[in-house]
């Protein structure tokens, strides 16, 4: 029997607009992390019709918070750290999705053999991805549900 995307994909699933403030994004990721009942580390990014327009991830997030001259800071044992998240909380009171978002989003459509699913993956280095189907996105696949359905299977 052959395994597709659509077999392991989630079809209910949080997007966002990229005029979405980052701060409003970041109660989305914790709300419907609670609504899922598992941690959430990126969101679906689509313009008004529905279609494809980036992923915000936990990492988008972390680099913009992430001060830019870290690297030259050493040890950082005599620097006040609560300042600085302090002042990333504020500057990204001002940020939008579409800022930070990343763009570039590999898909697959919802009858990708679920192996082509796992090879995408390892060699994009992605833990989640978009299912497209005339250019909507119809679910998403994450690296966790695959790995579970791929455990399931082996344990038989």
């Amino acid at each position: 029997m052959k395994t597709t995307a659509a077999d392991i994909m989630i079809t209910e699933f949080s997007t966002l607009l990229p005029g979405t403030p980052v701060i409003d994004a970041i109660k989305v990721f914790q709300e419907t992390s609670k609504k899922q009942g598992r941690r959430l580390f990126g969101i679906i990014v689509t313009d008004e019709n529905q279609r494809l327009a980036g992923m915000l991830s936990m990492y988008d997030i972390l680099l913009y918070l992430r001060p830019k001259h870290i690297h030259l800071w050493g040890t950082m044992e005599d620097f006040d750290i609560a300042g600085v998240i302090d002042a990333a909380g504020n500057r990204i009171k001002n940020i939008l999705v579409g800022d930070i978002m990343t763009p570039e989003v590999v898909t697959i459509d919802a009858g990708a053999n679920l192996m082509m699913v796992l090879d995408i993956m390892i060699k994009k280095h992605v833990r989640r991805l978009p299912v497209v189907e005339d250019e909507r996105i119809v679910g998403i696949v994450y690296i966790s549900d695959l790995f579970n359905h791929l455990l399931d299977q082996i344990s038989h």
